[in-house]
């Protein structure tokens, strides 16, 4: 007897459908499977067989099971396919009823007992069963609330394999789970509170404006000073003035925190805007993603958020050259043998280093030691593109005396520093909508530029001569007007005006010896 039974894989931070087809015919008990499974699946038929037994089903001795994972040209791997399995197994051989295995998916390890065990991916498998016309999908109970933020499809979460089973045969009995809808979405934001607060950070006016330029407009940013200046401080505290996460920003985020594994199973929509901090001994591979079953690395589990590599110059060459594509195109491109994957990785880059390999190279305090060599040989990390592609430069200098006993000013403080900047990015959301999109003013292209970035022709004349006085490649200049459109959102100008464009270029061309 033959049965099909629906499940769905991973392609990234995607899901496509998976069919389970189960064939049961004369043999000597075996279990075969195809279709490219991975160890992981070939696997499943002993842990099947015992979560079988565990629902005192008793397996005719004398059948063979042939079960194929379609299509069958693109490689399985998880143990997410136990389920379906286990439920196809019973069905060829009349157990359960066939009729509701065409409407309900079905994904979740087992157990030797018969438990079921969460999965990863769960979100964008119960997305793509809603988009494939699914009624509903049975997932494991500690998936349950991450399947459940998709609207549009019946979520049966359980603990046993028993209980899918029961729901097989009479879905009316089955629990339905409904978890968090948009309309929940807001108060969870309310309920998040910050203890982080730029008031703790004494002086650096400097650097905490640009962290509101970079905040307003997704502007990447590079901190520059000596040991102990505030510059870990500070990125720390970034998170806390820019705005909350949109409910459809948050859902795809869950959805690929769900495919890395991190997703927190009491809570799992992802609220908290991303705050990555990667060590400079990370791999490639954790920074960028990939693996044998390629999974998103720390550049894109900051998508909507901030990546911040402290001790940027100690990060190998190859690992910030990494960070191009990223930069500019917001996405990741993962390509093997056997497929390319893409993806996400909308993020905010804020780089946190020494001036020098001892730390002291311009301090009014300590003198530096390092000779030129070592100087040029601590900078030759970081090419040219990658600098070029980072909107400003910012020296974090030591704090003096009176820095130390002033207390901070209340334009320094986390509440009105993100008060500012949501007033910033309100202009940009009344202006900077593109095909029913809205754009921040950093990931603007020429065209919307041309539209939004409109100047008198003596400021562009003048940002034309210091572009040329500076060397800036074409990019550096378009990056220069995007962040003076910004700066002028935060000082509430309709038009971009001289001292914006100067402002601008001062975060630009200081080099500090790079």
């Amino acid at each position: 007897m033959f049965a099909r039974v629906y499940s769905g894989a991973l392609a990234g931070v995607d899901a496509y459908r998976v069919e389970v087809e189960v064939d049961c015919c004369g043999g000597i008990g075996q279990v075969n499977i195809v279709g490219l499974p991975g160890a992981a699946v070939k696997e499943s038929q002993e842990r099947v067989r015992s979560a079988i037994k565990s629902c005192d089903y008793l397996l005719p001795p004398a059948k063979k099971w042939v079960v194929n994972l379609a299509p069958a040209d693109t490689r399985k791997e998880g143990p997410a396919y136990d389920m379906p399995i286990a439920a196809g197994m019973l069905a060829s051989i009349g157990y359960i009823p066939a009729h509701n295995l065409s409407k309900i998916w079905m994904v979740g390890e087992l157990s030797l007992n018969g438990n079921v065990r969460p999965v990863s991916g769960v979100l964008s498998m119960t997305i793509c069963a809603r988009e494939m016309g699914a009624e509903g999908i049975i997932v494991p109970e500690d998936n349950g609330a991450e399947a459940a933020l998709v609207e549009g499809i019946k979520v049966y979460p359980v603990s046993h394999l028993q209980e899918a089973l029961n729901v097989l045969e009479r879905p009316e009995n089955g629990k339905v789970f409904w978890g968090t809808t948009k309309h929940r979405y807001k108060s969870m934001v309310s309920d998040v509170v910050s203890d982080l607060d730029f008031r703790d950070v004494k002086g650096q006016s400097l650097a905490k404006t640009a962290l509101m330029i970079a905040a307003a407009g997704r502007h990447n940013l590079l901190m520059i000073g000596p040991p102990g200046s505030g510059k870990s401080m500070l990125a720390e505290r970034l998170p806390g003035i820019m705005p909350p996460l949109e409910y459809e920003e948050a859902v795809e985020l869950t959805k690929l925190y769900s495919v890395a594994r991190e997703v927190n199973k009491a809570n799992a929509l992802v609220v908290n805007r991303p705050f990555r901090a990667p060590h400079h001994s990370a791999s490639i591979m954790g920074l960028v993603g990939g693996g044998a079953v390629p999974r998103p690395g720390e550049i894109s589990l900051s998508h909507y958020g901030i990546l911040f590599m402290d001790e940027f110059t100690e990060f190998p060459r190859t690992h910030l050259d990494s960070l191009r594509q990223p930069l500019e195109t917001s996405k990741v491109t993962i390509s093997r043998a056997m497929q390319t994957l893409t993806f996400p990785a909308a993020f905010v880059l804020i780089a946190a280093c020494n001036p020098c390999p001892c730390g002291y190279k311009n301090d009014t305090v300590q003198s530096c030691i390092c000779t030129p060599g070592q100087a040029m040989r601590y900078w030759s990390k970081v090419s040219g593109p990658i600098l070029d592609r980072i909107d400003m430069r910012v020296e974090v200098k030591r704090l003096s005396q009176n820095d130390m006993l002033v207390q901070p000013a209340m334009h320094e403080r986390t509440k009105w520093m993100r008060e500012t900047v949501q007033a910033a990015i309100e202009r940009q959301r009344n202006r900077n909508i593109f095909d029913g999109k809205f754009v921040y003013n950093a990931n603007l292209n020429h065209r919307q530029m041309e539209k939004v970035c409109a100047m008198p022709a003596d400021l562009k004349s003048y940002l034309v001569s210091s572009a040329h006085k500076f060397a800036f490649s074409v990019r550096a200049y378009d990056r220069v007007i995007r962040m003076s459109r910004t700066i002028a959102d935060l000082k509430g100008h309709d038009e971009i005006e001289k001292l914006d464009v100067c402002e601008a270029l001062g975060y630009r061309t200081q080099n500090f010896g790079i």
